[in-house]
């Protein structure tokens, strides 16, 4: 059984206990609080392991309260997983820039939400890759000492921007970045990167692949993700 604990951030009360009941229910320990002002003390006083945040929220509302949490050093590495609805993509986008690790759109099903949440807690655990390490998913793997590419064992000749896009998106396999973060991660490589550029490096980056193109994978309103 989990131990991790949880807190739950939602002013409609029925989403609030089926969040509750289903996170409760596969062992987690659950907070819960109804405002955005509420969120934040209880964030500051417990450090708990994952939040669950609505976005929609009276007075301080969800965006606020990751902003307020992501420039508090204490606060900062608890991850977030946002509650949106379908139509507020850039406050996805927005949420996700402040420093949210995931997002789900209502209506939700408790299985998706529950799988998101496990998934940002192995991350979690996990993210703590050595800058050296080399990292293999599926059959690509990625040398960062060497600079090199191998699909199913042949080397893929790659530019350094490609190369710095496909590294920062399979350091954390599952996650959704903006085009402004993946700008922010690969500036300076070998020419001026903008938003836009991203779409190209990422075509670009797709057929070298081949096959292996697939995992990168578009989230539409967004960014790009690496398939998990």
């Amino acid at each position: 059984m989990s131990r991790e604990r949880i807190l739950v951030v939602d002013d409609e009360e029925d989403l609030l206990e089926l969040v509750r009941f289903n996170l409760a229910k596969e062992g987690y320990q659950v907070i819960c609080a109804t405002t955005g002002e509420k969120a934040v003390e209880i964030a500051r006083a417990e450090l708990p392991d994952l939040m669950v945040l609505d976005l929609m929220l009276p007075g301080m509302d969800g965006l606020e309260v990751t902003k307020s949490l992501k420039n508090n050093p204490e606060t900062h590495p608890v991850p977030i997983v946002m509650l949106t609805a379908k139509g507020e993509e850039s406050d996805i986008v927005t949420g996700l820039e402040l420093g949210a690790d995931d997002y789900v759109t209502k209506p939700f099903s408790p299985r998706i939400l529950l799988a998101r949440v496990k998934a940002v807690l192995r991350r979690k655990v996990t993210d703590v890759t050595n800058e050296s390490e080399v990292v293999r998913i599926h059959n690509l793997v990625v040398h960062p000492g060497r600079r090199e590419v191998r699909v199913d064992g042949h080397p893929v000749a790659l530019t350094f921007t490609e190369f710095g896009v496909l590294r920062y998106l399979m350091r954390r396999p599952g996650w959704v970045f903006t085009r402004s973060q993946i700008v922010d991660a690969v500036r300076g490589t070998d020419y001026f990167v903008t938003d836009r550029s991203v779409d190209v490096q990422i075509v670009g980056l797709r057929k070298k692949l081949g096959s292996a193109g697939e995992y990168i994978e578009t989230v539409r309103g967004v960014g790009y993700r690496f398939k998990e």
